[in-house]
């Protein structure tokens, strides 16, 4: 909840803003939020928000300000205020966390980042020979692009054995996860062989699902599973994250998509155990073996203000009601309503029930666009952005045998606080349009 007093004064520190004799508690009013975001294409729909995030204006001036700080005198700011800031950050994530303790927690550029840092470590049981040729890694077939690269990069070429579950999409249900994650344990301690780490995401990219982690982390527990990764790349900030709930031993997630921090911070958690595993930044500074909370606080000269502008963030989302709280309840109720809406207006369906989606869901798109490839969502996608300025991810979910006239398209839509209802009309009639001119995918150029 913010106080009357101007933000701004907040976040230059000025602690001589005049308070009244009865201060006037309010919230950010909707022409405030288009302030903060007038930064954006007004001429787009943008309901992407899930890719790239959003930062406002006072954040972004913010970020200035620990720009300029740097560089009026860079040696000052390195030995004065840097590893300070990066602290606070870090204290302030492990709040919003529930973390223990704030030495669990390290910045990063991006969940990437931290998955390789995290995969680094397993690739050295490997080749170190702490861990058996062919034991395996546990991942989803859903997992980002950039991790599964990440697995074969460093743990294929190490020896690992890789296992993918298998998930359906449409989903029912977590019944239907647990499922398909308890066979792929199975088959990953079938001869003997241990699961030496399971990576499980917490929200899916593509196709878009909330994954049942805590659930998942326990039946790791039970079955032997040596270490826990959680990609969470989209989590803080758009669904439930705690540390001591969740139970895994790493867990990533960007503050840059649904936290409004400018790109690029994430925070990488590593639980304390007894086994003391030993985590290194793939970066090597003068920092190396100082714990990975230091080595990743300096990773060379560069730009460290997203790293800095937390505070900054966490005064922004307490502009608003019920603060990071009542921006994911309110983001998650209107993008399943907006949802439901598209899905109506196409004779199509979700791709999941509500309550298995956060703050992005997945619609069907009309059968008769003809979506058959990869590459045909991403002509879709291109097209409806250069002709009718609508922003949105196309998922292309081939047949299985024997289906007939099943969907093989599906839209991705985010709703964050800057996004109107006006945003998913435009999409909702650039697609009837489409549907009502003949088109299909075919149609376009490749």
């Amino acid at each position: 909840m913010a106080s009357s007093p101007d933000h701004n004064h907040t976040l230059n520190g000025d602690s001589n803003t005049h308070a009244s004799k009865k201060p006037k508690l309010s919230f950010i009013t909707p022409s405030e939020i288009a302030a903060e975001f007038s930064h954006h294409d007004p001429t787009v729909a943008r309901i992407n928000n899930g890719s790239f995030g959003s930062c406002p204006d006072s954040v972004l001036q913010a970020q200035r300000r620990w720009q300029l700080k740097y560089l009026s005198q860079p040696d000052h700011f390195y030995f004065n205020h840097l590893q300070a800031g990066i602290l606070h950050s870090r204290t302030l994530i492990r709040d919003l966390i529930n973390a223990d303790h704030v030495d669990e927690v390290s910045i990063v550029d991006n969940a990437t980042t931290a998955a390789a840092i995290v995969l680094q470590q397993a690739a050295w049981g490997f080749s170190e020979s702490k861990f058996e040729q062919g034991d395996a890694v546990v991942m989803l077939h859903y997992a980002y692009g950039a991790v599964k690269k990440s697995i074969e990069a460093y743990v294929t070429r190490a020896g690992g054995h890789v296992i993918e579950v298998p998930l359906p999409f449409p989903l029912n249900s977590n019944d239907e996860i647990v499922t398909e994650f308890k066979k792929a344990l199975e088959k990953g301690k079938a001869n003997g062989r241990r699961v030496r780490l399971a990576v499980i995401d917490h929200i899916t990219s593509m196709p878009c699902v909330v994954i049942p982690v805590k659930e998942l982390v326990k039946i790791c527990r039970e079955e032997g599973v040596d270490q826990v990764f959680v990609d969470a790349a989209h989590s803080i900030g758009c669904t439930e994250v705690d540390m001591k709930d969740i139970g895994a031993d790493y867990y990533t997630s960007n503050l840059h998509k649904w936290l409004f921090c400018p790109p690029s911070i994430a925070f990488l958690y590593c639980r304390k155990s007894p086994k003391g595993v030993e985590l290194h930044h793939p970066v090597v500074s003068h920092e190396y073996g100082n714990g990975l909370a230091i080595e990743s606080a300096w990773i060379g000269t560069r730009d460290y203000s997203p790293q800095l502008v937390v505070p900054a963030v966490l005064d922004f989302v307490n502009r608003f009601e019920g603060g990071i709280e009542g921006i994911k309840k309110r983001n998650h109720e209107t993008v399943v309503e907006m949802g439901q809406m598209l899905a109506k207006a196409w004779g199509t369906h979700l791709g999941c029930p509500p309550e298995m989606c956060a703050s992005m869901v997945m619609i069907g798109l009309p059968a008769c666009l003809g979506i058959s490839s990869e590459k045909d969502t991403l002509k879709l996608r291109t097209h409806l952005r250069e002709k009718f300025a609508v922003e949105v991810p196309i998922y292309f979910r081939p047949p299985k045998n024997g289906e007939v006239e099943s969907l093989t398209g599906y839209c991705r839509i985010s709703h964050q606080v800057y996004n109107k209802v006006d945003d998913y009309y435009k999409f909702r009639d650039a697609i009837n349009q489409l549907v009502s001119d003949g088109f299909t995918c075919a149609l376009l150029s490749n």
